[in-house]
C-alpha cells in the first residue's frame, strides 16, 4: 500500500495497479493521484521519483521542489488560452504536458480542472535496485557541464530543463502522452519530507500574479533545488511558510474516515 496517505482512495480508480507492472512491487502513481487540486498534487510529489526508461536502462530523479499553476491565474500557460501546443494543459489530472524553457525542455502534468498544472521544477538523483551506478552514469552522459565533464549529484537535476535533460525527457516524444508505465512514470517510493517550504515562484513575469505563493520545496533538499527559499536574508512567515506534512497526511486520514 502506499505510503502517501492522500492515495487512499486513488487506487479504486480502475486501472490495473497489480498488471503491466514494469517489475515487481513497483508502484507508479495512479491518474487519480493527478485528478486533484494542482497546489496539493504539488506537495504531495515531493518525495515521488521519476522513473525514465533509456534502452534497458531506468533513469530515475526524486522530486524536490514543484510549482502550482492554475488556468485562473496570470502566471500560467493556460491563462494565455487554449491552444493545440497547450492541450495537455486541458485534459483531466495526468496528462503530461512539456515545453521549452530557456532552450531546454521541462515537465509538467496536468491537475484537476482545465488548465491547472504543476511544474516539476528540480529534483535529485535516484539510486536503488532498479536504477543503479549505469543509470546515473547515464544521467551524468545526458546532462555533462559547460566543459564536457560529469556534473555532481547535487547539480544533476537543479532545474527543470537540467532535470529533463539528465532524464532524457524531449518536448516531441512525450508532450501531450500519458504515463506508460513501461517507459516513463511517477513511483511512490515510500519517502515523505518531514516538512515542506512553501514560497513564491521563480520567473514569473512582473504584473502575473508572481506574488502568489505556489513553489513547494522539500525542505531536506534546500540547497539543491532551482533557488535556496533559506538562502540568507530570507525571513519565515514573509518570504516563506514551513509546513508539517505529518500534520496535513493526518488530517487527511481524518477528513477520509470522518466525511
Amino acid at each position: 500500500m502506499p505510503s502517501d496517505p492522500t492515495l487512499s482512495l486513488s487506487l479504486s480508480n480502475g486501472l490495473p495497479w497489480s498488471s503491466n507492472l514494469p517489475w515487481p512491487n513497483a508502484r507508479p502513481l495512479p491518474d487519480a493521484f493527478f485528478d486533484r487540486d494542482a497546489q496539493t498534487v504539488a506537495r504531495a510529489l515531493l518525495g515521488k521519483v521519476i522513473r525514465h526508461r533509456m534502452g534497458e536502462l531506468w533513469l530515475a530523479a526524486r522530486i524536490i521542489e514543484t510549482e502550482a499553476y492554475y488556468c485562473a491565474e496570470r502566471g500560467s500557460h493556460a491563462s494565455l488560452g487554449y491552444t493545440e501546443k497547450r492541450r495537455a494543459l486541458f485534459l483531466d489530472g495526468g496528462h503530461i504536458y512539456m515545453y521549452y524553457a530557456r532552450g531546454g525542455d521541462s515537465l509538467n502534468f496536468s491537475a484537476q480542472g482545465a488548465g491547472n498544472a504543476v511544474l516539476i521544477k528540480s529534483a535529485y538523483p535516484y539510486l536503488d535496485a532498479q536504477s543503479g551506478p549505469d543509470s546515473l552514469a547515464q544521467m551524468q552522459r545526458n546532462n555533462p557541464d559547460a566543459q564536457g565533464r560529469a556534473r555532481p549529484l547535487n547539480k544533476l537535476c537543479a532545474g527543470q530543463t537540467l532535470l529533463c535533460k539528465a532524464l532524457g525527457l524531449k518536448v516531441p516524444a512525450w508532450d501531450a502522452q500519458r504515463f506508460d508505465w513501461q517507459r516513463l512514470f511517477v513511483e511512490d517510493v515510500g519517502e515523505t519530507p518531514e516538512q515542506i517550504i512553501q514560497t513564491t515562484r521563480l520567473g514569473i513575469p512582473r504584473g502575473r500574479d508572481g506574488h502568489l505563493l505556489y513553489r513547494f520545496v522539500d525542505a531536506a533538499y534546500t540547497r539543491h533545488c532551482t533557488r535556496n527559499p533559506l538562502r540568507r536574508g530570507q525571513v519565515e512567515q514573509r518570504d516563506f511558510y514551513l509546513i508539517n506534512q505529518h500534520l496535513i497526511n493526518q488530517q487527511l486520514l481524518s477528513q477520509e474516515s470522518n466525511p
